[in-house]
C-alpha cells in the first residue's frame, strides 16, 4: 500500500517469521535483515519517516521471557526513536495497541482515557509511548497509533487473533472455540485499515500528529467475542459454538472509542467490518485448504514457532539468530 501510494519504502525485519508465509507471498522490496536491537544511525540515514512496528507480537510470546520482551519491545523501540531523531528523521509512527488499555471495563475508552494494561506487552507499549513522547521537539515528530485487534488475510497471517481464530477453528473442525466465556468487549480492526491509518498519518499536516496519539478503528467495531463468534457461525457453514470447558472471564476488555481519528485524519477511510473480514477469511483457508494442524501448528502459531526456532538450535534464547543470515540458517 506504500509503493502503490508512491512512496519508496525499505524494510527492517530479523525475520524471525521468514517460514511462516500463508497464500501466495510478500511483495519483494530491499531490506535490511537485522535485530532492531542492533540498528545503527547508519540504517536510518537518508528516511524521511519511520513507521516501527517491530515486536514481540502477543500475550503468550511477551510472557514466553517478559524481559526480552522489555529490551525488544520498549528499549529497542525509544533507541530508535533517539537514533532516528540524531540522523534527522521528521516523522516516527509508532504501532502502538489498544491493549494499552487492558482490563478498562465496560466504558467507552478514548485516548486520554487511563492505561491500565494487564500483561508484558500491553506495558511495553505504554512505556514506548511515555518515553517516546519526551523526545518531540521541532524537527522529530512522533505519532502513536493504537491499533484495536487485527484481523483479516495477510501474507504473514496470525491466527492468534480472536477473528482469524475463531474463523480458522469453524473451518477446520466445525466448531466455533471460545476459550473465554464470550462476554470482553474488544475493538477490531481489518490490517489493511491498519495500514490505511498509517499512510493517513504519513501524509498529514505535522501540526495535527505531533505527539498525538489515536486509536485506529471504527465505534461500530467494537464487538463482544460472543457476537464474533455468532458472524463466523453464520459464515462458516455447518459449524457450531463451543465454549472450552473452563471457560471465564477475559480480563482484558475495553471498549474504544475511535472518533478521534475519523475527526483529524479524513484520508483514514476503513473499508472492512467483521462480517466481511470472515468472508475474506473463510474465502482464503478454502484456497489453501487451511488444515487444524497447520494453524495450531509452529508454522504459523507465534509461539510455537518460536519454540522450534529456540529448540531447533537457530535461535538462541535472547531471540538472535545463531548465524548472520535468517535464510541460510532456516534452509539448513
Amino acid at each position: 500500500m506504500l509503493l502503490a501510494a508512491g512512496h519508496e519504502v525499505v524494510g527492517f525485519d530479523s525475520d524471525l517469521y521468514e517460514q511462516s508465509t500463508f497464500g501466495e507471498g510478500i511483495r519483494d522490496i530491499p531490506e535490511i535483515k537485522k535485530d532492531i536491537r542492533e540498528v545503527e544511525t547508519s540504517d536510518l540515514e537518508g528516511f524521511d519517516a519511520v513507521l516501527h512496528l517491530a515486536g514481540l507480537s502477543n500475550d503468550p510470546l511477551g510472557n514466553l521471557n517478559p524481559n526480552l520482551t522489555y529490551q525488544i519491545n520498549h528499549a529497542a523501540s525509544v533507541r530508535l526513536a533517539q537514533l532516528s531523531k540524531k540522523v534527522g528523521i521528521g516523522r516516527y509512527i509508532f504501532s502502538s495497541s489498544c491493549s494499552n488499555y487492558g482490563a478498562g471495563g465496560q466504558d467507552w475508552l478514548n485516548e486520554e482515557s487511563p492505561f491500565n494494561p494487564v500483561t508484558p506487552y500491553g506495558i511495553s507499549k505504554v512505556q514506548v509511548e511515555q518515553d517516546v513522547s519526551t523526545l518531540t521537539d521541532d524537527n522529530f515528530s512522533p505519532t502513536f497509533l493504537r491499533n484495536a485487534t487485527a484481523y483479516g488475510v495477510s501474507p504473514r497471517l496470525r491466527f492468534d487473533l480472536v477473528l482469524n481464530n475463531l474463523v480458522a477453528w469453524a473451518f477446520t473442525t466445525g466448531k466455533v472455540f471460545i476459550k473465554s466465556d464470550g462476554t470482553p468487549w474488544r475493538p477490531i480492526v481489518h490490517i489493511e485499515d491498519i495500514s490505511r491509518a498509517f499512510l493517513a498519518v504519513l501524509h498529514a499536516p505535522r501540526e495535527l500528529v505531533h505527539n498525538q496519539a489515536f486509536n485506529v478503528g471504527r465505534n461500530e467495531d467494537n464487538y463482544q467475542i460472543r457476537d464474533l463468534a455468532n458472524i463466523v457461525k453464520e459464515t462458516v457453514p455447518g459449524c457450531e459454538i463451543e465454549y472450552a470447558k473452563d471457560a471465564g472471564p477475559d480480563k482484558r476488555c475495553y471498549r474504544v472509542d475511535c472518533s478521534r481519528i475519523a475527526k483529524i485524519l479524513p484520508e483514514f477511510q476503513p473499508q472492512w467490518n467483521a462480517r466481511k473480514g470472515a468472508q475474506e477469511l473463510y474465502a482464503a483457508y478454502q484456497k489453501v485448504g487451511l488444515t487444524l494442524e497447520e494453524f495450531e501448528g509452529p508454522k504459523y502459531q507465534r509461539i510455537a514457532h518460536i519454540k522450534q526456532l529456540l529448540s531447533s538450535g537457530r535461535l538462541d534464547e535472547n531471540l538472535r539468530w545463531r548465524t548472520s543470515s535468517p535464510a541460510t540458517t532456516a534452509a539448513s
